[in-house]
């Protein structure tokens, strides 16, 4: 672990942010240098405020691969520099496969101004990464799976609680278009690949995606119009949009509904209950 360095790195992405960069305000006091402040840092990445300043400071423990990763998420690194913050931090390059829990940067930028929104970034495995507020009212938090749960795809064939948010008459037409994506994915990475591990686990688990799979269903978009079934608003009818990432590798799913429908309403309704539970 080289700490003089690391420290000189972090040093220098946090200066290179702006709060607005990543969705902070920047508030009446004035800052004596330009970029973040230490504890938005931290705060962005999940960890004291005390521990991050001791990294910067070249003292305290040998930060693990966990906290690295964290770091990488909170200052918005390109994967190159991701890369280069395991180096400095004495660890292997994390293994660059489609599974992967770093969010792209300008992926991240554009997430970080859609606070009030229901908004995620999933990856093209179904595997959601972060979400606002909104979205985790509206759909629950789906980002505290591991292993093969942590995609929706697999949980959608495996446990039947994951459909709880879907009309029954459109189960059919949802499975359908998992089975589609999971095709698009296993063709594109192959053998060994994270897509090639799903498809196998369900194959052997579910006999409704087995079907599924050898009709080769090809569709489009798998983010299409939707209606959610949430627990305590009833049905809301919302449009999807979709913003793909240039690697293809991660999706911002945005919902909204028209204003001055009943679902408008009730978005508006769980936006305000988010906030107080909050």
């Amino acid at each position: 672990m080289d700490r003089a360095r690391l420290a000189e790195f972090l040093r220098s992405r946090r200066e290179a942010l702006q709060p607005e960069d990543v969705g902070l305000p920047r508030g009446l006091r004035r800052r004596r240098t330009g970029g973040l402040r230490r504890e938005e840092v931290a705060a962005l990445s999940d960890m004291s405020t005390d521990y991050y300043s001791r990294i910067e400071q070249q003292r305290g423990p040998h930060p693990s691969e966990q906290m690295l990763a964290s770091i990488a998420r909170g200052l918005r690194l390109s994967v190159a520099e991701r890369d280069h913050l395991f180096r400095l931090g004495g660890y292997p390059v994390p293994q660059r496969v489609r599974r992967n829990d770093h969010i792209n940067p300008g992926m991240m930028r554009v997430f970080d101004g859609l606070g009030d929104v229901a908004a995620q970034v999933v990856s093209d495995l179904g595997e959601t990464l972060t979400q606002t507020r909104l979205a985790t009212a509206l759909l629950g938090d789906e980002t505290g799976y591991s292993g093969l749960a942590r995609s929706l795809h697999y949980r959608w064939f495996a446990d039947p609680d994951s459909r709880r948010s879907y009309p029954e008459q459109e189960h059919s037409r949802h499975g359908r278009l998992i089975a589609a994506d999971l095709h698009r994915a296993y063709t594109r990475d192959g053998r060994g690949s994270r897509a090639a591990e799903i498809v196998e686990a369900l194959l052997a688990s579910s006999a409704e995606f087995a079907e599924l799979w050898r009709e080769h269903p090809v569709t489009g978009p798998y983010c299409a119009p939707k209606r959610i079934q949430h627990p305590q608003l009833g049905l809301l009818e919302l449009h999807c949009q979709v913003l793909v990432d240039p690697d293809q590798s991660q999706l911002l799913q945005v919902f909204t509904a028209t204003p001055g429908t009943e679902s408008h309403e009730k978005l508006q309704l769980l936006a305000v209950l988010a906030g107080q539970r909050l």
